[in-house]
């Protein structure tokens, strides 16, 4: 009766060793889902710290890309369905046991949260830009109708501000929750998934705006701050790992993956070495003075981010329960 199942389903390790449901769609929706968390939460928390709009203004200014991005995901989403027609369906419904139902309605909710916060923080962002719409930049009866939206988000920047962040942690987190939910994948069996992505997400988006930020104080600040973020995703990984070395039998094995797998060469090099090690380094030099580029700790950080997400799809795709064939 077994044996009829797995050939029925196509599941005999003879025909396909790995089966591999979700692509690089996937991967890159995670990493651009992150990277819109990271935003939301590093914006949300500036602008609830004094003088934070004033100080540290390149968050603010990248921050309209925030529902760009996730839109991006979106799309890639959409594109990995089988069944397009009925993606409509995930917004029809709520089911409090389903991740993936969160997920549906937690992506709604960045929408709303983040333009009110962009039309909050507008005026300070982009000064110019809103004295062009006021002087008619827009038809009169457009700007007449925009104008008090406008002022009503102004008047409530730190309940957006709470809003974007609460909204963030949760878009950040609820892929790890999602991944950690499907019990046949013992690699992804960890509690530390969430907090990894929603750390992660953050180093990301910070080392996004580090790139666009002018050098001086604000840099510094958001080079002291990201090497805290490395550090803690350094500490997350290594746990991660140790809590699948001393858990099941399932896990033990699905470690393997990493740890002289097929999966070790892009995870030790390009996530830990090149993606966290290595940016760790560059920017604690650049922080005692020595002539590194300031684009270098940055891209590596982003780059890292995104290989993350790739080799823990990929690995725990491959993961699966001994003897179950």
């Amino acid at each position: 009766m077994i044996e009829t199942i797995i050939t029925t389903n196509k599941a005999n390790p003879m025909v396909d060793p790995v089966m591999h449901i979700w692509g690089w769609p996937v991967a890159l929706y995670l990493f651009l889902g992150g990277l819109t968390a990271g935003l939301m939460v590093l914006a949300g928390w500036l602008a609830l710290k004094e003088r934070g709009r004033e100080k540290f203004p390149a968050i603010f200014r990248i921050f309209p890309l925030a529902p760009v991005f996730i839109s991006a995901g979106m799309l890639l989403l959409f594109v990995d369905l089988d069944y397009k027609v009925h993606v409509w369906r995930f917004f029809t419904a709520f089911r409090p046991t389903s991740p993936m139902s969160w997920g549906s309605w937690i992506l709604l909710l960045v929408y709303p949260a983040s333009i009110l916060f962009i039309l909050a923080t507008l005026r300070g962002s982009f000064p110019r830009f809103v004295a062009f719409l006021e002087k008619g930049g827009l038809p009169g009866r457009t700007w007449g109708a925009l104008a008090p939206v406008v002022a009503f988000a102004q008047s409530h920047v730190r309940l957006w501000a709470r809003a974007v962040i609460g909204c963030g942690v949760l878009l950040g987190m609820y892929t790890g929750i999602l991944l950690g939910s499907l019990a046949a994948r013992p690699f992804w069996n960890s509690p530390l998934l969430p907090p990894l992505f929603l750390v992660s997400g953050i180093s990301v988006a910070l080392a996004l705006v580090a790139l666009f930020s002018a050098r001086g104080e604000e840099s510094r600040f958001y080079l002291r701050l990201d090497m805290g973020l490395v550090t803690a995703e350094v500490t997350l990984l290594l746990i991660f790992v140790i809590g699948l070395l001393s858990s099941s039998q399932a896990q033990v094995q699905s470690a393997t993956l990493i740890l002289g797998g097929p999966y070790s060469a892009p995870f030790w090099v390009l996530v830990v070495g090149m993606g966290l090690a290595l940016p760790l380094l560059l920017e604690f030099l650049e922080l005692r003075g020595m002539d590194v580029p300031a684009f270098l700790a940055s891209a590596l950080v982003i780059l890292g981010g995104l290989a993350l997400r790739f080799v823990l799809l990929a690995a725990g795709q491959a993961s699966t329960w001994p003897g179950r064939y």
